[in-house]
């Protein structure tokens, strides 16, 4: 049964319930880049462990809200958006709840993933609940504000999450979170109520679902237990991998034969989505991991408090916000692949820069590269998401833009521990050429550490005592040169996808009449209703 809509909120309703909304998809962004300023102070109250290990709380938190995003549209069309929408909210506020009170990471993990799948529900949901409040011509302002809060875990996130796990302590997150999900959940209730809901009742795909989530999970898995737990040599992670190697097959033999797939792969035979896709998933990947890299070494390995850890993220909104809102405003004749190109670039020359970073006391020497990363960040994904749809229209544009989400999405979580790998096998390789260079081993007219421990050794220092302090300085020097590799690396790889955006058919003229016969018919495959 559909129920029509009611008429759209006006004047204050209108007002108040784009501030809720707005809210709403703070709150969960919140979590993504405030938790990152909040993990070494995690790690060390769960338990004391690794911050290696607090960061799993941290992309299982973000797979779990990738995967609400294909169940999100079978629910809402089930059960309403609005109905969902604060149905998600409480179960949000009842999971953070769970994260406050955890002792352990046994119940902290599990918790955190709930909160993301419910968190995911209303990220899904809020986009279109929102712009069906808005009239026709207002719709583009609708996308520049919604633009604007997706920046959250990038900029102001981070200090404040570093601010509350200074002077609150890191649980208050969480306690905050319930109070605003609760908030948002009554507010959106009390200014919907009454309103009809449109049922679409179609078939969920269970199976692809789970395998779907199966081939994330133990992708994340294996990434985020490997360091700490020898990888293939662990009896865990060699089961997590033969249940990869048999999931990731059957999901794609199950995929291209469902009528209704919960993952749509033949969209990947359509070149422009194909490439958008690889662009904004390895871009995202390399964005999201060095992001949540730095800001926790900064902690760990050079001693910042979290809050200033933090601070250094936020000149990136000063750049970042009036980039957003000009990205909405691109004219439509405009061939997206230009300004997708020098986007990549500049991420090239900005993460190249940063990888020069060498002194630890030296604020202002991440300040600027900082304040322009804010530049390429708020330009990076309205172009590579014209080019993605471009050729697409109807269902197939609606299924392309929640599944180039979704990778997106799973692609920073793979990012964070693909680069604490990354850093895992660098730094000792450093550490060891450090010590060898200035040891005298590489050299033996060289052997500076000798001469300066003989020295302070002869102003009375104890000899262990002086072996421990450069021990811990060679080590902090080879951290550091291991994340200018990642930096570095980042930049490379920046320089490749930006050639590959070029190949990709131009979006300021129509497509072939041949290509789009081809696209026409994967379209009336995809729809055709089986005997």
């Amino acid at each position: 049964m559909t129920v029509a809509y009611a008429k759209r909120l006006r004047g204050w309703r209108f007002i108040l319930f784009n501030i809720v909304l707005g809210l709403g998809h703070m709150v969960v962004l919140f979590n993504v880049g405030a938790y990152i300023a909040l993990l070494p102070d995690v790690a060390g109250e769960l338990g004391g462990v690794f911050p290696s290990f607090g960061t799993w709380g941290q992309t299982y938190f973000i797979i779990a809200l990738a995967l609400a995003f294909p169940i999100a549209r079978w629910l809402s069309g089930r059960f309403g958006d609005y109905r969902l929408f604060i149905a998600a909210f409480v179960v949000f506020a009842f999971a953070s709840y769970l994260c406050a009170a955890s002792q352990t990471l046994w119940l902290f993990i599990p918790a955190r993933i709930v909160l993301g799948f419910s968190g995911g529900i209303t990220l899904y949901i809020g986009q279109p609940l929102l712009l069906k409040e808005y009239p026709d011509q207002l719709k583009l302002l609708g996308l520049g504000i919604w633009g604007l809060i997706t920046l959250m875990p990038f900029t102001i996130s981070f200090p404040i999450g570093g601010l509350i796990a200074d002077e609150l302590g890191w649980r208050y997150l969480f306690y905050l979170n319930i109070v605003f999900a609760l908030a948002i959940a009554g507010i959106c209730g009390s200014l919907l109520a009454g309103r009809g809901v449109e049922r679409r009742d179609t078939r969920f795909d269970n199976i692809g679902f789970v395998l779907l989530a199966l081939v994330v999970g133990s992708m994340q898995t294996l990434l985020n237990l490997g360091n700490d737990f020898d990888w293939l040599n662990s009896p865990f992670l060699c089961a997590t991998m033969i249940v990869l190697i048999i999931a990731l097959p059957c999901f794609i033999i199950w995929e291209l034969d469902e009528r209704h797939p919960a993952f749509s792969i033949r969209l990947f035979a359509d070149r422009n989505f194909t490439i958008g896709v690889i662009c904004l998933s390895v871009g995202f990947l390399l964005i999201q991991g060095l992001l949540s890299l730095l800001i926790v070494q900064l902690q760990v390995l050079l001693g910042y408090s979290s809050f200033l850890a933090g601070m250094v993220y936020l000149p990136m909104i000063l750049l970042a916000a009036p980039m957003t809102v000009a990205m909405h405003r691109l004219p439509k004749s405009l061939d997206v692949r230009l300004p997708a190109c020098l986007n990549l670039l500049g991420f090239s020359f900005t993460f190249y820069w940063l990888g020069l970073f060498d002194d630890p006391g030296s604020f202002d020497q991440i300040f600027w590269p900082v304040l322009l990363l804010g530049f390429f960040l708020g330009s990076f994904f309205m172009p590579l998401t014209r080019l993605t749809l471009h050729g697409l229209s109807g269902s197939r544009e609606i299924r392309a833009a929640e599944e180039t989400g979704l990778l997106r999405v799973v692609a920073g979580a793979f990012g964070i521990t693909l680069q604490g790998v990354m850093l895992f096998r660098r730094t000792p390789l450093h550490q060891l050429q450090l010590a060898d260079h200035f040891g005298g081993r590489k050299f033996a007219s060289i052997d500076v550490l000798q001469g300066f421990s003989s020295r302070l050794e002869a102003f009375g220092l104890d000899k262990t005592l002086v072996n421990g302090r450069l021990l811990t300085l060679i080590k902090q020097q080879a951290t550091l040169l291991a994340l200018n590799d990642a930096f570095l690396l980042a930049s490379f790889l920046f320089i490749g996808l930006a050639g590959l955006v070029w190949l990709a058919y131009p979006t300021h003229q129509p497509l072939h009449p041949t290509l789009v016969k081809e696209l026409g018919d994967i379209q009336a495959e995809e729809l055709m209703v089986e005997p």
